[in-house]
């Protein structure tokens, strides 16, 4: 079951917590893609939180939000780029995207098997995706506070084989949001030393979000390979057109062609 978009846009854009959520993972976001210049740029579930980096420099930047979330008009005093679209079919020319962001659009979806196929299906050669989903150990998975505490969590075994079912390889994974998913003033003003710690120290203390970034898997071609060769040519009618000459008869065979008739 989505998330209604009212609820998301207030927690990360009218809550201190959904802002230093958003804040801690559009800096891990731009960590792992740096260059994205004059690429196109999409975004499934609620991801425009994490599209802002990319506006300036890409070829284009699109927000899709699924029908039963809701859409919201994005940006804010800008030309609006978000659309409301069928979380199954999605109006993108296959192979056309260069990078996809996908956050609060897979453990929400009550057809996750689809959605991972469309998002292969509009990656182009090289194309990169993140997947952004709440770890079901940690602790925001658990809060009401969040909208990570809504839907499906996974554990990174359970995505990461998902995502290979799909045929998209794995290139890497990282553990994001350390800090507890808390609105009392002590947490809040703890939450950067707390990620700080855990980036470094993640034996210790459990992220409450996983990002796999993945690339896209093209099958190639299976059967056995066939040479074409072309069949010899049968001189039946060459006869017609070139009439062989008879060899000249020794003087036996002569006299055996008389004796024989």
């Amino acid at each position: 079951m989505h998330f209604d978009v009212q609820d998301l846009r207030n927690f990360y854009y009218r809550s201190r917590l959904g802002r230093t959520a958003q804040a801690v993972l559009q800096a891990r976001v731009t960590q792992i893609w740096t260059e994205f210049k004059g690429q196109t740029v999409v975004g499934f579930g609620f991801s425009v939180p994490l599209l802002r980096p990319f506006l300036e420099g890409s070829r284009r930047v699109i927000a899709m939000m699924p029908g039963p979330q809701g859409v919201m008009v994005w940006p804010a005093n800008a030309p609006n780029i978000s659309t409301l679209i069928d979380e199954t079919a999605w109006p993108i020319e296959t192979g056309f995207v260069d990078k996809l962001i996908v956050l609060h659009g897979l453990e929400t979806s009550e057809q996750p098997s689809a959605v991972m196929d469309e998002c292969w299906r509009i990656l182009g050669p090289g194309g990169r995706a993140l997947f952004i989903v709440p770890n079901r150990a940690g602790l925001w998975s658990r809060s009401d506070n969040t909208p990570f505490g809504y839907g499906r969590p996974y554990t990174l075994r359970q995505v990461e084989n998902q995502l290979r079912k799909h045929n998209f390889v794995i290139e890497q994974h990282v553990s994001v949001l350390y800090q507890l998913p808390s609105t009392r003033q002590f947490w809040l003003k703890s939450a950067k030393l707390m990620e700080t710690i855990g980036q470094r120290t993640p034996r210790f203390l459990v992220g409450g979000v996983f990002i796999i970034e993945v690339s896209k898997r093209v099958l190639g071609r299976s059967g056995t390979s066939v040479t074409a060769t072309s069949a010899p040519k049968l001189g039946v009618l060459e006869g017609l057109s070139k009439p062989a000459t008879r060899p000249a008869l020794s003087p036996f065979d002569a006299r055996t062609v008389d004796e024989d008739g």
